[in-house]
């Protein structure tokens, strides 16, 4: 069954589809609180509800200023090991354009418990150059059976993190943006998408001009593409020869890339609608991490089609399989991106 990439051990996840209308509400919470989100009239009648997260200045730096180098190595992650590199398909060290791991980073936060954890975000194309893109469920949490929707807190974007060092600064999250029906359920996996517009570094710098790079977005593509898919991974989801590895404690930038493929149903569950990704071992803390087609490896550039949300279990034929069997392998997986349903999200904050 499908969990949030994010979260080890985690819940199991079902998708669910709801229609999509048409204007942007704003819903304000105390920043420093994880406060549960109303979904009132004008929240279920927007296709964005964008809530502040850090809206001030002030609220900025106390958000650089919490997560220290210290805190952000503590964040909960597999016991670092020696042994030695190990990667393919399903997981790996990213070695290739810097342009790449420019443009992608770690997301900090402190979640709807009180723990600090992490997740992956990556810097796109956007009007302000301070516009990233993570999972839903990185920004807006949901309690195990997938109600009572919380604000993630002390969020906080480190593009370029490796070896717990911020190349290009700390930028703390001003503004949170995700879909309505996500604020509703966290079992509305193909809404688990959100946009975050940032603040500046200590330096002034906006992000994208600190970091210089940034994915461009791409809409309404087909979902079996090959693809390249990133995250932070703070551990290994099945392969020993990975666990403690720094690109699976959260140290280091992790990649895995095949074609992707659509998770099926099974029983009496139904078919999460337009997930899609590859066999991957990275565990949790790679949620939010882009699913990007038409990768260049050479410049470090493609089109962002959608994030990783959580894994799926699957047979070669596509069919649902408990792990661990004999040809059961594990899908890292997330939603496709839409012009109804992403291109909305991006808009409400990418001029803020």
């Amino acid at each position: 069954m499908s969990v949030h990439a994010d979260r080890r051990p985690s819940p199991a996840r079902r998708g669910g589809a709801l229609a999509a209308v048409a204007a942007v509400a704003l819903l304000a919470a105390p920043a420093a609180v994880a406060a549960p989100v109303a979904t009132s009239s004008g929240a279920e009648s927007a296709s964005a509800v964008v809530h502040p997260v850090a809206p001030t200045a002030a609220d900025e730096k106390a958000v650089r200023d919490y997560w220290t180098p210290a805190r952000m190595a503590a964040v909960l992650s597999d016991p670092p090991s020696n042994r030695p590199p190990a990667g393919g398909p399903d997981g790996a060290a990213w070695k290739g354009s810097a342009a790449l791991s420019k443009s992608v980073g770690r997301l900090f936060y402190t979640d709807r418990d009180g723990e600090d954890s992490s997740c992956t975000a990556t810097l796109v194309t956007a009007a302000n150059r301070s516009t990233v893109v993570t999972a839903g469920h990185c920004t807006l949490g949901h309690n195990l059976l997938g109600d009572d929707a919380r604000w993630n807190t002390n969020q906080l974007f480190v593009p370029g993190y490796r070896d717990a060092k911020a190349p290009y600064g700390t930028f703390a999250v001003r503004l949170a943006s995700v879909h309505p029906e996500w604020v509703k359920s966290g079992e509305n996996s193909p809404y688990d998408q959100a946009f975050l517009s940032l603040g500046r570094n200590a330096a002034g710098e906006r992000a994208a001009d600190a970091a210089g790079s940034t994915q461009r977005l791409g809409y309404d593509r087909p979902g079996n593409l090959p693809v390249q898919q990133f995250g932070y991974p703070r551990a290994s989801a099945y392969k020993e020869a990975n666990q403690g590895r720094p690109e699976f404690t959260g140290k280091r930038l992790a990649h895995c890339w095949g074609t992707a493929r659509e998770t099926l149903g099974w029983g009496d569950v139904p078919k999460p609608e337009d997930r899609w990704g590859v066999r991957c071992d990275m565990g949790g803390g790679s949620s939010g991490g882009p699913r990007i087609a038409d990768f260049n490896n050479s410049t470090g550039k493609g089109a962002v089609v959608g994030v990783n949300s959580g894994s799926w279990h699957m047979t070669e034929a596509g069919l649902f399989c408990e792990a661990p069997a004999a040809g059961c392998h594990r899908y890292l997986v997330g939603p496709r991106f839409t012009k109804q349903v992403t291109q909305p999200l991006f808009a409400a904050v990418q001029n803020s």
